[in-house]
């Protein structure tokens, strides 16, 4: 049964989707996820009111900083933004994934191929080589599907949900 913040979307937008609950559900540890573009926008998210496919499989709601992933998307697309430019004053090439370790968790931010971002809040006992490979993995799968017309789809999708209508 497709779920409804799913109808109607092509497969890959589902894939997407997909993907990503899978992370959630298989990676002990992750609090929350977000896809970020390029320009900031968030496109995919861990909040259960966006993946309803994650509720409709009974998976426990996780929670992000303040309980968002609009503000992890916030956090991920600084992150972002900061390295890249301190990429660039080094003149060291291109950025491929940052991590903030804390006292309570952790923020892994990874580069996407075409400028967009993944980004996971860890609770501060994930294992974080468990999560840094579980996310190369999305990347690597996410990666080349990420086209403008599908980050425009997944924008539509956010803004139509009524779940998302909140942030």
């Amino acid at each position: 049964m497709t779920a409804p913040s799913t109808f109607g979307l092509s497969s890959e937008a589902r894939n997407l989707h997909w993907l990503l609950t899978n992370l959630v559900e298989e990676v002990p540890g992750i609090e929350s996820v977000a896809v970020v573009s390029s320009d900031g926008l968030l496109l995919l998210s861990s909040d259960p009111g966006r993946n309803s496919e994650a509720r409709e499989k009974g998976a426990v709601a996780r929670t992000g900083p303040r309980g968002s992933s609009a503000d992890l998307a916030t956090i991920v697309s600084g992150i972002g933004s900061l390295t890249i430019g301190a990429a660039k004053l080094m003149d060291s090439g291109a950025v491929k994934h940052t991590m903030v370790a804390m006292d309570e968790g952790s923020v892994f931010v990874m580069s996407i191929s075409d400028g967009s971002l993944l980004g996971v809040h860890g609770s501060a006992d994930c294992d974080m080589s468990v999560v840094a490979y579980h996310m190369a993995l999305f990347v690597g799968r996410a990666g080349h599907v990420l086209t403008p017309e599908l980050r425009s789809e997944l924008r539509k999708s956010l803004e139509s949900d009524p779940a998302g209508s909140h942030r």
